[in-house]
């Protein structure tokens, strides 16, 4: 029942991604990412990764989906209409569609125990967690302890990209709210804001939720940050830019963004001033394992705030433009 499912979903990617690359009308485009999006965090979930399917569903079919329609404000409608080497490009996207099919047959069967990941460093993950860290979410404990460097990275990652959008923008200068009509906001929509004044509070809740369950099911900073923001911008829609700006001032959000991933280099750097390495949890408390504990507790609050302050503060760059 799951595979039939599986190719019912992978049917209707094809056809959606089909029917992006052919319409000409950039909102319907748009819409149609989202729900793109919204696919793709389904086959996720389907393959056991919830916390890769809560990002997707949070950045691709929302945050991302609201900043491509910022970005389309300031454009056409419609695509222009532009001759290309189509049969060439046909002939490109054939041979690489043919290339991943073959690849596939030499593709582990899913949920096989007997798979190569399965026998390599997964086995030892599974048994050192418990010993190590004693927390129920391997992932957790894999990204933020195991694999402590890698996700420090991440966070760098985001914080370049939030930077790089903000010169792309001109943002040079704290963005300031625009005036006039926009500062209303969907004021005079009446049933967006019932339903978003009603889904606001859940949505950072579940966000708070993400966050601190991390250590015990699908979460952490990264979901949690992006779903957060999403909520916030859903307020910005709302209220307006005034509102939202007035709420979470401009320098607040950009110390957000610098101010979470410097909260997980202090709490690396805090290792090597108690005597241990860098990102070397186990010596923040007498016992190594509550260390551990309280390390990813600390940075995966770094992760949330930078991620949250970077989603918002992209958005505003794109709201704030004439």
């Amino acid at each position: 029942m799951v595979i039939l499912f599986g190719l019912f979903l992978l049917t209707l990617l094809v056809l959606t991604a089909v029917a992006i690359v052919r319409t000409p009308n950039l909102f319907v485009a748009v819409m149609l990412m989202a729900i793109f999006s919204l696919l793709m965090a389904a086959n996720f979930f389907i393959l056991d990764a919830a916390d890769v399917a809560l990002t997707e569903a949070a950045v691709g079919a929302g945050v991302t989906t609201v900043i491509f329609l910022s970005a389309l404000a300031l454009t056409a409608d419609r695509e222009r209409v532009t001759k290309t080497g189509t049969y060439f490009a046909m002939g490109v996207v054939s041979v690489t569609v043919v290339v991943l099919i073959y690849a596939t047959f030499d593709k582990p069967v899913l949920g096989d125990p007997n798979a190569p990941v399965h026998q390599h460093v997964a086995p030892w993950y599974l048994e050192q967690t418990p010993e190590l860290i004693d927390i129920p979410n391997v992932v957790t404990a894999v990204l933020g302890s195991f694999r402590g460097y890698d996700t420090l990275g991440e966070v760098f990652v985001v914080l370049v990209a939030c930077i790089g959008v903000q010169f792309i923008l001109g943002a040079s200068p704290p963005p300031q709210a625009p005036r006039g009509q926009d500062e209303q906001g969907l004021r005079h929509h009446l049933v967006p804001q019932v339903v978003g004044r009603l889904l606001f509070p859940f949505i950072i809740l579940f966000g708070l939720y993400v966050q601190f369950h991390g250590e015990y099911g699908p979460g952490g900073g990264f979901q949690a940050g992006a779903i957060i923001a999403t909520g916030l911008i859903l307020h910005a829609l709302l209220e307006g830019e005034s509102a939202a700006l007035k709420a979470i001032p401009p320098n607040t959000l950009l110390a957000m963004v610098a101010g979470g991933a410097l909260l997980y280099t202090l709490v690396g750097v805090l290792g090597i001033v108690l005597g241990g390495n860098f990102l070397d949890y186990s010596v923040l408390h007498s016992n190594p394992v509550t260390g551990q504990q309280i390390g990813i507790l600390m940075i995966e609050a770094g992760v949330g705030i930078t991620v949250c302050g970077a989603l918002l503060s992209i958005f505003h760059a794109f709201a704030v433009r004439d």
